[in-house]
């Protein structure tokens, strides 16, 4: 029988969203990895702020961490075009869609067979949209 706990990679906005889907994980019995990709985040100034929050909440909750590579320049070719889209528009569906996509490679790249994100919680995001790009 195999006793070892499945893999997640958690795609994580910020602390306060990976908090609460963290612990969920954990008393579900997987294995969390939680993997900070946010280049939609500007100034450099807040994504800093979120990634040493984010690096906290993992050292409490003695799960590994991984930063991806902050481009925002790239972010910004993704979705131009769509600058004027009001929150909830086409723009958040195209930037769900880039965050999911790295987080994909990523769980891939690392053999982690299951991915999901804290973007579904957010009060701010619609769900249903979240799922259907991921």
């Amino acid at each position: 029988m195999n006793t070892e706990h499945p893999k997640i990679f958690l795609h994580t906005c910020c602390a306060p969203c990976a908090t609460a889907s963290t612990l969920r994980l954990l008393k579900d019995d997987y294995d969390v990895v939680l993997f900070f990709s946010n280049s939609n985040i500007y100034p450099p100034e807040e994504y800093k702020k979120r990634l040493i929050n984010a690096r906290k909440l993992a050292n409490i909750l003695k799960v590994p961490l991984i930063a991806d590579d902050y481009d925002h320049e790239s972010w910004q070719k993704w979705v131009r075009g769509l600058e004027n889209e009001p929150e909830q528009g086409k723009r958040c569906e195209k930037c769900f869609h880039y965050s999911l996509e790295r987080t994909s490679k990523k769980a891939h790249e690392l053999n982690i067979p299951f991915f999901t994100t804290t973007l579904t919680i957010s009060p701010y995001k619609i769900s249903p949209v979240i799922f259907r790009v991921g």
